[in-house]
């Protein structure tokens, strides 16, 4: 069918139904070189990735909700020396009775992705993350305020 002759794009079709049917790259062995769809993938992750953010005296502490997965699977890096990045992945399970089918299927599959941009006051060299009960608690400590600069007397030398 020619998907033009109805406004459609091609590739827009080709992608939806991938997403429909959950058929991915890893599945098919292609790859679409389109950068818009990684985009798109990880912009749908951060938004079904709920999570609070809470300030305390001595640190920030990002509670993410992550039900399903295995604390090896979820990564939590560091990248522009102020982001942190929270993600995961829950795929579908392989069933090894081959009689086994689905009815319904309505947990969360996918990625989890969540971004923080930290303010300056945080300390990404003091970062903790612990994974309870589907909940990832991340802590940023922040670092201790500067210290007031002391006004400098300069000596006036005779010329």
């Amino acid at each position: 069918m020619d998907f033009r002759s109805i406004g459609l794009e091609p590739s827009l079709v080709e992608y939806t139904l991938h997403d429909l049917l959950d058929i991915t790259e890893e599945t098919t062995g292609q790859t679409h070189h389109a950068p818009s769809r990684a985009y798109v993938r990880d912009a749908k992750a951060m938004a079904a990735t709920p999570a609070d953010v809470k300030e305390h005296p001595n640190a920030y502490v990002f509670v993410v909700d992550m039900p399903g997965l295995k604390p090896d699977q979820i990564k939590v890096h560091v990248e522009d020396d102020n982001v942190v990045v929270v993600s995961g992945e829950r795929r579908r399970e392989k069933e090894r009775d081959q009689g086994i089918k689905y009815i319904r299927m309505e947990r969360r599959l996918g990625k989890y992705l969540k971004k923080f941009v930290l303010p300056e006051n945080a300390d990404t060299d003091k970062i903790s993350a612990t994974y309870q009960d589907g909940v990832l608690t991340v802590t940023v400590e922040k670092k201790p305020p500067p210290e007031p600069k002391q006004p400098k007397t300069i000596d006036v030398q005779v010329g």
